[in-house]
């Protein structure tokens, strides 16, 4: 089952607030709260807050353990911008952006998918002798 939390119109920038959501992906939601904790960032604190959100949602509203909740995804999509102005040198103006975005944080209660096993390096995908386009080359060109 899925459990969603979501905060709109933070005051950061998605693209900062992304860095923090991209390194909690796919952990329990207890290991992502441990590692949103030790991070120094602005965007952790807001990313914490939704994640305790979703698992407050997840004990209350379906009664799910907590011990069981892994993060299924953990996205932050652009808001509306706020724009002000700074004055400049000679009447003129620049733009000031301040930028906001929305978290959602989508956790579940089932396993982890399996994914498949990576090849050893320097070895092919496929299990044969890897050849690199140079050699191939020279041969045909005997």
């Amino acid at each position: 089952m899925e459990v969603r939390s979501v905060t709109r119109f933070v005051r950061i920038s998605a693209f900062k607030a992304r860095e923090v959501t991209r390194e909690i992906q796919g952990l329990m939601a207890s290991d992502a709260l441990d590692v949103l904790r030790f991070s120094p960032k602005k965007a952790a604190r807001l990313v914490t807050k939704t994640l305790k959100s979703a698992i407050a949602n997840a004990e209350h509203n379906n009664e799910l353990k907590p011990s069981t909740l892994r993060v299924k995804e953990a996205v932050v999509g652009e808001g509306p911008t706020i724009k002000r102005i700074m004055p400049r040198a000679r009447g003129s103006a620049s733009p000031i952006r301040k930028r906001t975005s929305h978290i959602r944080i989508v956790l579940t209660d089932e396993p982890a998918p399996v994914r498949a096993r990576r090849a050893p390096e320097g070895e092919a995908p496929g299990g044969g002798e890897r050849r690199g386009r140079g050699r191939a080359r020279r041969e045909t060109a005997e």
